[in-house]
């Protein structure tokens, strides 16, 4: 359970991310409130302006196809893009402004799925990562869906075969049913002395 109190949704966000490296981590409860400095109170108006003039900033990202909405401090993305981390990148463009405690991300990712293209392609992108023991995970895609299974050891390896599934052409939707199993210590004998 992360709780306590920062001044931005940024910094909530890398505590999060921080604990999703430690080993045996299976679940994470996100109770960190925001709190902004009185002198930094940001209307929803101003916000919503910033984030559609950073979105139209930012390379590789349709802005004319996003729909912004602030309320409370709160942006919802809406509207659709053709890759994944166009969604992505819209969001993480967002996550900084001033004034932000929280985004929902809406976006549908628009592709043409090929569904035998895309299994071969996650699962090349599993065997290329360093991190990750890709023997234990399964992939099966049906049209733009792609669903993984099989266990890892933590939950950073989970993201990480998360991430590999996203990157792959036409994927419109993961499903992640991979399970975190950590590490058995094992001690062999004659290793202790």
């Amino acid at each position: 359970t992360l709780s306590g109190s920062v001044s931005s949704y940024a910094d909530k966000l890398a505590a999060e991310r921080t604990v999703r490296r430690v080993f045996g981590v299976r679940a994470i409860a996100q109770e960190i409130e925001i709190r902004l400095p009185s002198d930094k109170k940001t209307g929803d108006d101003e916000i919503a302006k910033r984030a559609a003039d950073i979105l139209r900033w930012r390379v590789g990202v349709p802005a004319d196809r996003i729909a912004i909405k602030v309320e409370k401090g709160v942006v919802t993305l809406g509207g659709e893009v053709d890759w994944h981390f166009q969604r992505k990148q819209a969001e993480n463009a967002v996550h900084d402004l001033t004034g932000v405690l929280g985004i929902t991300n809406l976006i549908r990712v628009n592709a043409r799925p090929q569904t035998r293209e895309i299994k071969d392609k996650i699962q090349q992108a599993l065997r290329r990562s360093a991190e990750l023991d890709a023997s234990h995970v399964t992939v099966h895609a049906e049209g733009g869906t792609v669903i993984l299974g099989g266990k890892v050891h933590a939950l950073f390896e989970r993201d990480i075969a998360e991430q590999a599934a996203w990157s792959a052409p036409g994927v419109t939707e993961v499903q992640d049913h991979i399970e975190i199993k950590p590490w058995d210590p094992v001690i062999t004998r004659g290793s202790l002395q």
